[in-house]
């Protein structure tokens, strides 16, 4: 099966628009001196002792160890933008950074085209503390290789092969278990770099990296159906998992297939996690089916959320198990639109005394009376920034996929899919009938309406979501749809497969889910639940612990549909039935600066 990637799938979601081009906006303002100062003070080519306008701190700061990681990410980031849409002015300067790279990598003399020095590998090499060089030069490799497969960049991946001889040279002396005492520092996501090498230049050399790099002490407990996850750093395991992945799809050896297979039965069957989606509290993966002693203020990470979402595709390609569709879904709209690019949904005449908008948070908090932590644009560079960027230049992913004439709808946003089925081109458009009978979205904005059965007979908020879907093609064209029955739905998870092989131009149906308000408790203390609507997770506003007072057998019974069309719009806000000051709960990803609460105590409101 492979996925439908590309200019292919055109975006026409209005909110996964507007994140993309705030996170093309957000990248282009990051100046080209400013992303490359690190890997120019390393070459010997920034000599001048007054440092750029606007210079970056944080994880990016000069004196960091970690300094460069973002600038990999945001090359990756630019490939990903240029693929999904042709943008060339992205394209054109991540061009021109590359060019810089390579002559970075001409004055270090010997393939180094790193933003730290060479000497840091050393230092892990006999023990001496230093902060993830293998991260750090994992996300400059990465940023390369998308460079080259994504963006057409030949001269990202000489670059890459040149400096591949490098960590050849370095690594190549160290015995079995040396190895594994420098892999148990960090080892970044260098196994997919020697299998991206590989597939591209089939030089046995990468294979032989492969091998180097592998990690049996992680490895071979997985295999071994234990448990090595639990209290372990999340991000810098499932990387390594990555690698497999690809080594897997370059090599075709089914242990490395077997090692992803099982480090997600580790990571997510056998562990449970959140509501939202997430299996992390403070970087580190919880225990199993124990959630409600880390719901505090760091739980679940960004990039652990980005990097299981691309895990989840990978065995959905591989299996085409809805269960991983599910997966990528409630941490979409849980992780990735509930941690980075907040836009606040203001009234009219209502001024707040709090920011609008709100770029990145590090950590998504559970437990009541918790805020995000918004990062500023420059002076933190934490980790996720990276991961904000990739994310958010691909929302036109995991949403297609074909396998022959087989074509599969597994996410329901607003967009396009171009494929083409036994020789012939066809476009599936896709787009959610809200039933709201208006295209009003403010009282400066035409008040275009259809008047008829939608605004006469669909007075309430619809419980429903009503996927549209139509065919278009020159010719009559076989091909099976199969559309995704999310776990929200009710039921079990499948596939909805239309009685129907030959499609003309213009043929539709309408598939209608039911939307409705559930409760999730937590694992280990069932007295406690998150409020769901559909696959998205509610967030109460309060900067206290409240209890629930409600039926306790459908704790969901706690929540009433309140303000619920604002404009042409259906809103999905909700307040408490029994709480006196009720309790106002919207999706997780609309909460910006106010305190909030994601688990709710339950009690039963007739005791």
């Amino acid at each position: 099966m492979q996925e439908i990637l590309g200019q292919a799938v055109k975006l026409h979601d209005a909110d996964l628009l507007r994140r993309t081009e705030e996170n093309r906006a957000y990248m282009l303002r990051l100046s080209r001196e400013n992303l490359m100062l690190n890997y120019k003070t390393e070459a010997g080519l920034w000599a001048s002792a007054d440092l750029p306008k606007g210079i970056h701190g944080g994880w990016e700061s000069p004196t960091c160890q970690l300094r460069g990681h973002f600038t990999g990410h945001w090359l990756s980031a630019a490939a990903m933008l240029y693929q999904a849409t042709g943008d060339t002015e992205i394209k054109g300067r991540a061009d021109a950074m590359v060019s810089d790279l390579a002559r970075c990598q001409r004055e270090n003399g010997d393939g180094w085209a790193g933003s730290i020095p060479e000497k840091y590998f050393d230092w892990i090499a006999r023990g001496k503390p230093v902060w993830a060089p293998h991260y750090t030069v994992h996300k400059t490799f990465m940023g390369l290789m998308d460079m080259y497969r994504l963006a057409g960049n030949g001269q990202a991946l000489q670059i890459a092969v040149r400096w591949s001889e490098w960590f050849d040279r370095w690594s190549a002396p160290f015995t079995r278990e040396q190895m594994d005492d420098i892999l148990d520092v960090e080892t970044g996501g260098m196994l997919e770099i020697w299998a991206e090498l590989y597939q591209a230049t089939n030089d046995p050399k990468f294979l032989t990296l492969l091998r180097r790099y592998e990690r049996p002490r992680l490895f071979e407990p997985l295999l071994a159906g234990k448990d090595p996850l639990t209290n372990m750093h999340a991000n810098t395991t499932i990387p390594e998992i990555l690698g497999c992945a690809r080594a897997y799809e370059v090599t075709g050896e089914p242990r490395y297939r077997a090692i992803c297979e099982a480090y997600w039965k580790s990571a997510v069957t056998d562990r449970g996690g959140y509501a939202t989606g997430g299996q992390t509290c403070g970087e580190i993966w919880l225990p199993k089916h124990e959630q409600a002693a880390r719901l505090g203020s760091k739980a679940q990470e960004h990039c652990t959320v980005y990097n299981m979402m691309r895990l989840a595709n990978v065995l959905y390609l591989w299996t085409k198990d809805p269960q991983y569709a599910d997966y990528i879904e409630r941490n979409l709209y849980n992780g990735i639109m509930a941690q980075g690019y907040w836009r606040w949904r203001g009234r009219n005449g209502i001024r707040p005394d709090h920011p609008t908008s709100g770029l990145l948070t590090y950590f998504l908090p559970m437990d009541a009376g918790n805020v995000k932590g918004w990062a500023t644009e420059t002076d933190d560079f934490f980790c996720c920034h990276g991961t904000l960027v990739q994310a958010n230049a691909s929302l036109n992913r995991c949403l297609y996929y074909q396998d022959g004439q087989d074509v599969y709808v597994c996410q329901f946003f607003d967009s396009d899919a171009e494929l083409t089925v036994n020789g012939q081109k066809v476009t599936l458009r896709q787009r959610i009938d809200t039933k709201a009978g208006s295209f009003q979205m403010g009282s400066d904005s035409s008040a275009r309406q259809e008047i008829g059965a939608v605004t006469s007979q669909v007075r309430h908020n619809p419980e429903t979501l009503s996927v549209h879907l139509e065919v278009v093609t020159d010719a009559p064209v076989e091909m099976t749809l199969h559309i995704r029955r999310p776990f929200w739905a009710g039921g079990e998870t499948g596939y909805y497969t239309p009685d129907r092989n030959v499609w003309q131009n213009g043929d539709s149906i309408l598939y209608e889910l039911p939307r409705r308000l559930w409760a999730e408790p937590l694992e280990d203390d069932p007295t406690r639940v998150a409020m769901m609507y559909g696959p998205i997770t509610l967030a109460g506003l309060t900067d206290t612990e409240r209890t629930l007072h409600t039926d306790t057998v459908h704790p969901e019974r706690a929540l009433r549909r309140a303000n619920e069309r604002e404009w042409g719009n259906w809103t999905q806000e909700f307040l408490t039935v029994t709480e006196d000051p009720a309790i106002r709960f919207i999706p997780l990803y609309d909460v910006g600066y106010e305190p909030y609460g994601v688990y709710f105590r339950i009690a039963d409101r007739n005791a």
